[in-house]
């Protein structure tokens, strides 16, 4: 469903939904996709529900009806998709599957910076709850060793602050102080804001669960208060 704005959806997306007889979802992620919604039945559930939801799902599909299940940004990217390949193959679950693509978190979020990831980029989610710190931390310094332009998923919450200063502190093992960083919160709502900043100073500022922080390469720079990573065409 994309970011969350009625802009940002992609045809696809809103002709899958209007045409489905069940849609299963996050509660924040249905109310979203509310003007989509006429006659189908509505299946919701909160946070850490997520196996819950694709049981549900298959299990109306299984019941020969057309379901689709929310994810925001991309279904493929962080999303729902997977499990749903995964627990219909564990359970031996005939189901056609189709992906419908959308706007990723953080392309949404560069597209507010500027063109941050114009070169080679990565992905890292700094949520430990399914995927160990230890893996995690390899991976950023792999990705710091590289030079690669960094986007950080599910940065920072209430509980959870010292995983963003660990990141943090490994990136300025390999890239100064001045870097640009851009910090783009609740993008595609109401709330979205966004903050372009540098790594020294990026702790101190607000990031939260909403947020994506996208951290430059040595050669991502500002040009007119835009964030920028030459791709090497303007010389």
């Amino acid at each position: 469903m994309g970011p969350g704005s009625v802009q940002d959806r992609t045809p696809r997306a809103a002709e899958a939904i209007s045409s489905c007889d069940v849609v299963v979802g996050y509660d924040p992620y249905v109310e979203a996709v509310r003007d989509l919604l006429t006659t189908q039945e509505v299946l919701t559930s909160g946070m850490m529900k997520e196996t819950e939801r694709c049981r549900a799902a298959i299990n109306e599909a299984l019941s020969g009806k057309k379901v689709c299940l929310i994810s925001s940004g991309d279904a493929g990217v962080y999303g729902m998709a997977g499990l749903a390949m995964e627990m219909a193959a564990a359970d031996n679950d005939t189901v056609d599957m189709e992906v419908v693509p959308g706007v990723t978190a953080a392309n949404s979020a560069a597209a507010l910076m500027g063109a941050p990831l114009m070169l080679d980029s990565a992905t890292i989610s700094l949520s430990d709850l399914l995927v160990p710190w230890e893996l995690i931390v390899k991976r950023l310094e792999a990705v710091a060793a590289a030079d690669l332009v960094v986007s950080l998923y599910n940065p920072r919450s209430k509980r959870r602050v010292l995983q963003l200063e660990e990141a943090t502190r490994i990136m300025l093992q390999y890239r100064p102080g001045t870097t640009p960083v851009g910090i783009a919160t609740a993008v595609g709502t109401e709330d979205q804001f966004l903050v372009l900043t540098d790594l020294d100073h990026l702790l101190g500022q607000e990031v939260g669960m909403r947020s994506i922080v996208i951290i430059g390469n040595s050669t991502t720079c500002l040009l007119g208060g835009r964030m920028v990573t030459p791709r090497g065409y303007y010389r």
